[in-house]
């Protein structure tokens, strides 16, 4: 988790890690997950996945996604950022489920975060994948089912939320 020493409203040291209440100004802190959300496309019985470039989990495989907006439902942060990180369109078919992180490479580390990550199968309506985001993404590849890489992000979690995905138990979470 992140060490949070200080209050970000005044500065003054803050006697234990949160939650806690700001002695000497009454904000309050918290450690709350960070939510993001990312797809799982399918297109047959392959699916995308990206090599990160960065850490953590770099040089990793991952399903493309990552950070919501302001304001943003997931779905939107799916496919806002399957095009950024992938250049392909996606339309979402499907919700996998929830799925929380620590967002290190160690989850003991001090700085590490704590990530909510929505999930949903989604398939490719068009794009041009030779326009991916080389700052985020060093290789992208599709996959058949039974070839997946050894070397999943975030480890342990992929493998579980690939399970979902093939069990055809997704769940509806469109909004209104």
């Amino acid at each position: 988790m992140p060490e949070v020493r200080f209050c970000s409203a005044c500065g003054v040291e803050l006697p234990s890690r949160p939650p806690v209440t700001c002695a000497a100004c009454g904000a309050s802190h918290w450690l709350n997950p960070k939510p993001c959300a990312n797809a799982i496309v399918v297109d047959g019985d392959r699916v995308l996945l990206t090599r990160r470039a960065y850490a953590p989990w770099k040089d990793g495989w991952c399903a493309p996604g990552g950070f919501c907006e302001e304001g943003e439902h997931p779905i939107e942060t799916v496919e806002r950022e399957v095009l950024e990180e992938t250049g392909l369109r996606v339309a979402v078919t499907g919700y996998i489920g929830v799925w929380v992180d620590t967002y290190a490479d160690e989850p003991s580390e001090p700085d590490a975060s704590v990530i909510s990550v929505a999930y949903y199968a989604a398939r490719s309506v068009g794009g041009d994948e030779s326009a991916f985001d080389r700052a985020e993404v060093s290789e992208l590849r599709w996959f058949g089912w039974d070839e997946l890489p050894p070397d999943l992000a975030p480890p342990g979690t992929l493998e579980a939320v690939f399970a979902a995905a093939r069990s055809d138990s997704t769940l509806p979470d469109r909004p209104a």
